[in-house]
């Protein structure tokens, strides 16, 4: 009897596909076409993925598992406020994207229009959105008047599109190690829940400069 034939594994896929769109600068243009060159059959890659289409979306779900992944094997996170989880959750998702930077960049200008670029973010969108969700929750449990409760569903629609401006400033940032991500990612952390605790005024004004000085955004 020959060997049994080793089953194909989603990271393979992810790692064939990865591949061929930075050596060839462009995303394969048919299942045909990608299991030929990767001597793999169709039934195989269906047995995994719908389409090609399918697998970028699941590319940022991957940096958000493996990130929360990294998050929940420290005994201490659960401990954390909720602004530090926040803190947390950007440093290390940052910097898995950091380690694969090539691909993450040709991901969001493969195509000419931005907003279908951000089309496969739709997946990762739900996620961080219920990350959000749920430390809302979290610090509203021991909140007994309905007035010193956040919002859920605000907090968590500007947990995104405080991801996508954290995103755009990573995508242009060229100091060393990244250094000024780190510093957009503090500041405005530290911003957001200062301002929903009602801080100093400064806290602001220094976000403001910052951003000012920083990005065109």
């Amino acid at each position: 009897m020959g060997a049994k034939k080793k089953k194909l594994t989603e990271n393979e896929v992810i790692t064939m596909y990865m591949d061929d769109v930075l050596e060839n600068g462009t995303t394969p243009r048919s299942v045909y076409k990608f299991c030929k060159r990767h001597s793999i059959t169709e039934a195989d890659f269906y047995g995994i993925f719908g389409s090609l289409e399918a697998i970028p979306k699941r590319i940022w779900n991957l940096f958000y598992e493996n990130t929360e992944d990294l998050l929940l094997k420290n005994k201490e996170f659960e401990s954390f406020s909720n602004k530090d989880k926040m803190l947390t959750f950007f440093y290390s998702f940052f910097e898995l994207l950091t380690l694969n930077r090539s691909y993450v960049l040709f991901a969001l200008h493969q195509e000419g229009n931005p907003l279908k670029n951000l089309e496969q973010l739709k997946g990762l969108r739900k996620r961080i959105k219920k990350f959000a969700t749920d430390l809302i929750a979290d610090g509203n449990t021991g909140k007994t008047l309905k007035i010193t409760k956040f919002n859920p569903k605000l907090f968590s629609e500007g947990a995104w599109f405080h991801f996508l401006f954290l995103l755009k400033f990573w995508k242009e940032d060229e100091s060393k190690d990244f250094e000024k991500t780190d510093m957009a990612i503090e500041k405005s952390v530290n911003t957001i829940f200062d301002v929903f605790d009602t801080t100093p005024l400064e806290n602001i004004i220094d976000f403001g400069k910052f951003l000012y000085k920083e990005t065109s955004i």
